[in-house]
């Protein structure tokens, strides 16, 4: 059985209950789905400074994860909608990574030009930053960004449904794109509710980033086993003992 990792990277368990529901139900049962919680940072992620933690806690979690008796994964998910610490993980481990932004730019990408709703005003230069370092930006035709984060949405479903169709009808009216991508992990399954009502595909990027996890990888691991290439100093045991000298 083929084990995917997804890391929470933060602190709210009810994001990382979330996360595992949905992306277990993509996966199907073929795929071991588990979830790991940051051990530090901030509950929900949505600003610049909560994102630069969000990668060391992503890292973290990620060297815990290998340091239980566990099975090791066979590919690594990041289960927030800007993918904190892409970089690094995929340079430090043996396994495919990815997050949900990349996985959701290449599903809408296949669609045509496409757009993001999110929830967060921060989130728009954030998003727009990584789909360019991504190479994603060309598709991209904008970014829409309701007031409320994600975390407010997900507390209030119903109200969020009607705020996120309504959002994702006007970029559609407005960009002309050929789909929309409903990006955050706290909004997986709002996508399938608000489908209805819009004209194009809307792509969860929960239900995106579980999907990727069964294909094939464009991007393969650099290293065969995990590990940093630098001596660590005031990390975790777990993160120290991945350093050079626990480099194989």
């Amino acid at each position: 059985m083929r084990q995917l990792l997804v890391l929470n990277p933060n602190t709210s368990a009810s994001v990382s209950a979330l996360l595992q529901r949905h992306v277990q139900a993509a996966a199907g049962l073929h795929v071991a789905v588990r979830t790991a919680t940051a051990r530090f940072g901030a509950p929900y992620i949505a600003c610049e400074a909560s994102y630069v933690v969000a990668a060391h806690a992503a890292l973290d979690a990620w060297a815990h994860d290998l340091a239980q008796p566990q099975p090791q994964p066979d590919a690594v998910l990041i289960g927030c909608f800007g993918d904190p610490g892409l970089m690094a993980l995929r340079e430090s481990c043996p396994v495919p990574v990815t997050g949900l932004a990349e996985a959701s730019f290449i599903e809408a990408a296949r669609h045509g030009r496409y757009a993001i709703v999110t929830g967060g005003e921060r989130w728009g230069p954030m998003l727009q930053r990584l789909a360019q370092a991504l190479g994603h930006a060309h598709g991209l035709a904008g970014i829409h960004t309701v007031a409320p984060t994600g975390a407010q949405l997900a507390a209030d479903p119903e109200a969020a449904r009607a705020l996120l169709a309504q959002a994702c009808r006007d970029v559609v009216r407005q960009m002309g794109v050929q789909a929309v991508i409903l990006g955050g992990a706290g909004l997986a399954g709002m996508a399938a509710a608000v489908q209805p009502q819009v004209g194009v595909p809307v792509i969860d990027s929960v239900v995106a980033g579980a999907t990727w996890a069964l294909r094939a990888h464009p991007v393969p691991p650099e290293r065969k086993v995990p590990g940093f290439d630098v001596a660590w100093a005031g990390v975790s045991g777990e993160m120290a003992a991945l350093g050079v000298a626990g480099v194989v």
